[in-house]
């Protein structure tokens, strides 16, 4: 029997497994996890909103009821196409059809050193470490008598401007001003300082000119600093040193999100020299118009890690319906094969819009030609969201967690895990004498 290989089970693989059910093919899923994560909302956990269970699911469980699929825990070291076979860190693994499908990584742009103190945001584990850094700087700055270090611990940079750092930078507004305020005796958490910086002219650069005003109103009036056509050349567990124009300025903080790039995984680089192909600037290998990369028509290439060019010649984004679209389209032209029947023509993405929400009760949403912000673009977004996780048990949980959080402001999910940071030597420094800022503690950067 054909045997159908899938690396990755993100969105776009789990499709692709699951659209085989009914096709006469062997299928094996291999993942270095054993969930399927729901990423659009790693945020919700590292802002205290969700568990992490709510937002991933057992592989295993979602595919118990296919007969034809069975999931392999092991991680993916190389990839021979000419001899048809995996190298596993278990062992070797052949196969007739391979999927690639690895997603992306965060891009330092180089940097890769500043992953340390500016965490991006891809896995649980990186959310859970964000969330630790947000909910103990809070901690620590109740108990720090030095000003500048408390007005340090108190202050947070989110670097990015697209939907990630947004969702981000509202999250962390809600909590400050809303859900934390009550907590504490020594501080007060609504004086927290949110600065979101941007290299582009615009925050969610890729939305309408009319979405992106909006949001950026939205956003500055939830108490968020906005530093757009602003780049970071240095990052360091104490400060973030910025660049603006011809400005350069340290912005004294202690917790540093990183949501500002991404670039494929290693994996991809991995089969594009095996293809001989050369990957593009995010580390994307090129594939065809069926999604098969180089002259294999048996190895595809789906989702972020895939560069995959739209009618116009533009790559398309790294999204969840991209990789649905592409994994459905994948199936079906293997069911095809498999079946003697021609296969189908060329992958076209329909694109049923994008959103992004920016905080209680705001979101901007395209749909078509509609382009929807406020209150009804968030009803739209929580909707949209919901239905797209895989287990109704975690749709019921999240709908009542939503609901809870939204009538009392509460956050249940605020556990510190992890070391705690040592303040000794916070204490006995004084960051006001290195500080340089165009603003004064009381101004906001406009």
């Amino acid at each position: 029997m054909r045997h159908v290989v899938i690396i990755g089970g993100g969105f776009g693989g789990l499709e692709v497994a699951r659209r085989l059910r009914a096709t006469k093919v062997r299928v094996t899923l291999i993942d270095r996890n054993n969930y399927h994560l729901f990423q659009p909302l790693l945020y919700q956990v590292a802002t205290g909103g969700l568990s992490p269970s709510n937002i991933a699911s057992t592989l295993r469980y979602i595919l118990r009821r296919q007969k034809n699929c069975e999931v392999m825990l092991a991680e993916v070291t190389a990839i021979d196409v000419h001899s048809r076979s995996l190298t596993l860190d278990s062992g070797t693994l052949s196969f007739d059809d391979l999927v690639v499908a690895v997603g992306a990584t965060t891009s330092y742009f180089g940097h890769d050193p500043w992953q340390d103190d500016a965490p991006g945001l891809k896995s649980i584990e990186d959310a859970l470490e964000i969330r630790r850094r947000i909910f103990l700087a809070f901690e620590a700055a109740e108990w720090v008598e030095d000003f500048p270090t408390r007005q340090a611990l108190m202050t947070f940079v989110v670097v990015g401007g697209g939907p990630t750092g947004v969702e981000l930078a509202g999250a962390l507004s809600e909590i400050a001003r809303h859900t934390l305020k009550h907590d504490f005796r020594h501080i007060d958490p609504r004086e927290t300082r949110i600065i979101l910086i941007e290299a582009a002219p615009h925050l969610l650069a890729h939305y309408p000119e009319k979405l992106r005003r909006w949001a950026e109103e939205k956003v500055r009036r939830l108490g968020i600093e906005v530093l757009t056509q602003t780049r970071v050349v240095d990052v360091n567990d104490h400060s973030v040193r910025v660049r603006r124009g011809e400005e350069e300025f340290v912005l004294q903080t202690r917790t540093t999100v990183w949501a500002a790039g991404v670039r494929a995984n290693p994996l991809a680089e991995a089969l594009a020299a095996q293809c001989a192909l050369s990957v593009d600037r995010s580390g994307r290998v090129p594939v065809t118009a069926q999604l098969t990369v180089g002259e294999f028509d048996n190895i595809y290439a789906i989702g972020d890690m895939a560069l995959c060019l739209d009618a116009d010649g533009n790559p398309l984004p790294g999204l969840a319906p991209v990789a649905m679209q592409q994994g459905a389209y994948v199936a079906q032209r293997i069911s095809a094969q498999v079946r003697g029947r021609s296969c189908p023509r060329p992958f076209r993405y329909h694109n049923r819009g994008t959103m992004a929400t920016i905080g209680r009760a705001a979101a901007v949403a395209e749909i078509g030609k509609w382009q929807i912000s406020g209150w009804f673009a968030w009803l739209l977004w929580l909707v949209v969201h919901l239905m797209q996780i895989v287990q109704f048990e975690s749709r019921l949980l999240i709908l009542i967690q939503w609901g809870w959080n939204y009538f009392t402001f509460n956050r249940s999910a605020r556990l510190i895990t992890g070391p705690l940071r040592c303040l000794k030597e916070e204490e006995n420094e004084n960051d006001s004498s290195t500080t340089v800022s165009p603003q004064s503690s009381s101004t906001k950067i406009e």
